[in-house]
């Protein structure tokens, strides 16, 4: 009943329900068959559903009934939620959406003014996954404001968390902390582009570990503002690898005078003792492109490491909108202008671009992702795309390192600084470390 096409019997294009004897596809006036499928309302053909209609017309009535304001018509403030929702491919899947409780609830409520149209009242309702989803669908219709939806998601764990702090004194602490800190930080990166995963996770364990630095401080007889150095030195030496997120909090309590300045333990930086070389990087890049066998995503991934010396944070937050093809040349836009990107990897990008357009996305227009996560419209975690490089034997940090050293030995610094996205600060860090000097770059003609 989904099958259409050109019936070979009589040549129109058509539902084509029935079989012939070879079981190819067939009309239904050529395969014999009495009942009709054409739908009462639209005149098409197609599966027909409750009342001889299609799935599209079904969803607009199911809409047109969840959405109605108590005047007979959809809320006006929500008509474009219902048009987005009408235009999204795979209709069936939004009429089981519909039948979800919750959506019923949460639709009705919005439309009715029971639920006031504003990320402040949606934060307040519940189960946050399905909100979550809503909100996201909301945002693409202009419905709501556009704000990152891992800042919400965070927002709403928060309030859930200092919920269960018992301690007046800590829960109002913790709160001044992730509004005056955190949030204005994740606000700011939000700015720059769409926040990961693990952005907000680590912002969480800051919050976690802060108030159980708290809960531990009180049980020694102390407060925040009779910290002493015995103290800092005791906590670290107990679990340093647990609980360094809490060094956020307490330099933030010393540097607002919440507490007396203490010294913290330093943060150990790890990296791989032997440098990747360039001949080695180059044979990774030679198997990363002959190898069919490999995963076409990380091997897209790989490419860009060990070309462009992309970070795996920022390849995850490309769109497919930094992708133009113009069936000469393949760019991608990392910084400015956008790179072109050499044969061998301009046909991977194709392959790959092509392979994402059968990806089943169901939530949102926005999820527009060159490396979609699980969940719609979001970006793959950086932590499982480093994964899925290391297992095809790609060393992400090592690669990029590697590519970039070769790159200021290439061009001026401030040019490949510009076009892959780089601040000057790093760029500057990265040419000393691969022998050269900023200041050759600084002023002068660099056309040559």
């Amino acid at each position: 009943m989904r099958v259409r096409g050109r019936c070979p019997c009589c040549d129109t294009d058509r539902l084509l329900p029935g079989r012939d004897t070879d079981g190819t596809p067939i009309c239904r006036d050529c395969a014999g068959i009495v009942r009709d499928f054409f739908y009462d309302r639209c005149g098409s053909e197609g599966l027909l559903l409750g009342g001889r209609l299609c799935e599209h017309c079904t969803l607009a009535d199911t809409l047109a009934r969840l959405l109605d304001d108590g005047t007979g018509r959809v809320a006006p403030e929500l008509l474009p939620l219902v048009k987005i929702l009408l235009e999204m491919d795979r209709p069936k899947s939004r009429l089981i959406w519909l039948r979800n409780p919750n959506v019923v609830r949460l639709l009705q409520g919005l439309a009715t003014g029971n639920i006031a149209l504003s990320h402040d009242r949606m934060h307040q309702e519940a189960p946050w996954r399905t909100v979550a989803h809503l909100r996201d669908l909301l945002m693409d219709s202009g419905v709501l404001p556009r704000v990152d939806r891992q800042l919400l998601l965070y927002q709403r764990w928060l309030t859930e968390r200092l919920g269960t702090i018992e301690a007046p004194e800590h829960r109002q602490l913790l709160r001044h902390f992730a509004t005056w800190h955190q949030m204005r930080r994740l606000r700011t990166k939000a700015e720059k582009g769409p926040l990961g995963r693990s952005q907000t996770n680590h912002t969480k364990q800051e919050v976690t570990q802060a108030g159980a630095f708290l809960a531990w401080l009180a049980g020694r007889g102390r407060a925040i503002g009779q910290c002493q150095q015995a103290d800092i030195d005791a906590w670290h030496t107990e679990s340093l690898a647990t609980r360094r997120p809490s060094q956020s909090f307490l330099r933030w309590c010393m540097k607002t005078d919440r507490m007396p300045r203490l010294a913290l333990p330093p943060t150990v930086i790890t990296q791989d003792s032997e440098p990747l070389h360039q001949h080695r990087r180059l044979a990774i890049l030679r198997r990363v492109l002959d190898d069919d066998s490999l995963p076409l995503r990380a091997r897209v991934a790989a490419a860009l490491i060990l070309l462009y010396a992309q970070p795996v944070s920022r390849i995850v937050r490309l769109t497919v909108d930094d992708v133009t093809d113009d069936e000469t040349t393949v760019t991608v836009r990392l910084g400015g202008p956008p790179s072109p990107l050499p044969e061998p990897v301009a046909d991977l990008m194709r392959a790959y671009i092509q392979s994402r357009q059968h990806l089943p996305y169901a939530s949102s227009r926005s999820a527009q992702r060159l490396f979609p996560g699980r969940q719609p419209g979001q970006p793959m975690n950086p932590v499982s795309l480093q994964v899925h490089l290391r297992k095809i034997g790609v060393p992400p940090q090592r690669g990029r390192a590697s590519a970039i050293r070769q790159l200021v030995h290439q061009a001026p610094a401030p040019v490949i600084a510009k076009a892959l996205g780089y601040h000057d600060k790093t760029a500057t860090r990265l040419v000393t470390e691969a022998g050269g000097a900023w200041s050759r770059y600084a002023s002068g003609d660099h056309r040559r």
